[in-house]
Order: structure tokens, then C-alpha cells, then sequence
């Protein structure tokens, strides 16, 4: 009997000095934090949209993603959460083929511009150097629209407003750095046209009226950054 209440005292005695040093494991993903991002991007019409007109036409666009990210993450219990903002810019763009317009003269291309992102993520220690999270947040993307009639040309900003959603694992290299593999998947549900001065507008805001839209967007991202 002695012996089993010595060895369950020795084992609550580990557990005790164990809970502070998990606590400290958590410091290497507490705090403010900066990062770069790379990857692959793709976006395609939402599963309500299909361009079933020109089999020729792209059905989705792909590219690389860059950007960098700042954030803040603290520790609750044995949980970390945090609050996040990106700025992005991806190389994906695509040129409308259409025989018939072409030979009129008519061109275009479209390419995607600036992707803002703010959000939060949750996440649990896999071990300590290791975080597992969740996130999810707002995101406002941009795409870049250039049209010639051989005469006239058009420039349009789209304007698109949705949300984002993602999971990742993030590794601590040290206490003060880290690198991360993340996941995300972003719809974006209205938009507006922004026009260029093309003299469409007479109050000259150039803006057209917020519209429905249905546009998903997948990431794979890399990510490396530091701590303060």
C-alpha cells in the first residue's frame, strides 16, 4: 500500500512540475508574429455559375500566391488562439478566346490583383513544437479586367466580398521562428465593378452598384516567419 501511495504522489508530483513546462511550450506560439506566404492559387465560378458557352474559355484560373501576414496569438488553457490579417497578390490570369469576337477586333484578359484577409484561428499543441489550428475570417480580392474593341479600351476592377476558412499545422524552428503548411477555401458572395476613367460615370465614382456573386477560391500556402 505504501508503495502504490508513494508511486501515485511521484506521479501527481510529475504532473504538477509537467503543467508549467506546458504552459512555457505554448510561449513558442504566443505573441505578436510576421510572416511571408507562397503557394498556389486557383479560382473558378462557384458551383451555381458554369460557362458552358466556349468550351475554349478557361473554366478556372491558377497562379502563384505571395504575401506577408501579421498576427497575435495567446494562449487559453491548453489552447491558442489569435487574431490575423494578410495581404496578397497571386500571378493567375487568363485571356478570353473567342474566334468570332477576335475577329471583330475584341480582346480581353483578366488577371487577379491584391487579396485582403482578417481573421482569428484556434489551435491545440500536437506536441511542443507543434501547433494543429483552424481559422476563419473575412476577405475582400480583386480582379483585373482589361477589354479592347480595337478602338476603345476598357479597365474594370472587380471588387468581391466573402469569407475564408482554412486549417494548418505550424512548427516552431525556435522560440522566436516558425515555419507552417496551411490549407484555405474562400467564396466570395457579392462584388461590385470599379471602372477605370473611362467616362461611364457622370458623378465620377466610376463604382457600379453591389451585385450576387458565386466565386471559389482554393490555396495551398507555405509560410515562414517570426516572433517578438
Amino acid at each position: 500500500m505504501k508503495k502504490t501511495f508513494a508511486f501515485i504522489l511521484a506521479t501527481a508530483s510529475a504532473s504538477a512540475l509537467a503543467a508549467p513546462a506546458m504552459a512555457q511550450d505554448n510561449s513558442a506560439f504566443t505573441g505578436p508574429r510576421i510572416e511571408g506566404v507562397v503557394g498556389y492559387d486557383i479560382s473558378k465560378a462557384g458551383s451555381d455559375v458554369d460557362n458552358e458557352l466556349n468550351d475554349e474559355d478557361d473554366q478556372s484560373i491558377d497562379g502563384f500566391m505571395y504575401g506577408v501576414g501579421v498576427g497575435y496569438d495567446f494562449a487559453v488553457g491548453g489552447a491558442v488562439l489569435g487574431v490575423e490579417a494578410e495581404l496578397s497578390d497571386s500571378t493567375a490570369e487568363t485571356e478570353v478566346n473567342d474566334g468570332d469576337l477576335e475577329d471583330l477586333g475584341f480582346n480581353a484578359n483578366l488577371d487577379t490583383g491584391r487579396d485582403i484577409y482578417l481573421g482569428a484561428r484556434a489551435g491545440i499543441l500536437v506536441n511542443p513544437r507543434t501547433l494543429a489550428y483552424v481559422k476563419g475570417g473575412y476577405t475582400n480580392a480583386r480582379y483585373n479586367l482589361q477589354a479592347s474593341d480595337g478602338q476603345t479600351d476598357i479597365g474594370t476592377d472587380l471588387d468581391l466580398d466573402g469569407y475564408r476558412v482554412g486549417a494548418g499545422v505550424e512548427y516552431a524552428t525556435s522560440e522566436r521562428s516558425f515555419v507552417k503548411l496551411e490549407y484555405r477555401y474562400s467564396n466570395y458572395s457579392e462584388g461590385e465593378f470599379d471602372f477605370q476613367d473611362n467616362g461611364f460615370f457622370e458623378d465620377d465614382t466610376g463604382e457600379s452598384g453591389r451585385f450576387d456573386a458565386d466565386l471559389d477560391r482554393h490555396q495551398i500556402v507555405l509560410g515562414a516567419g517570426f516572433r517578438f
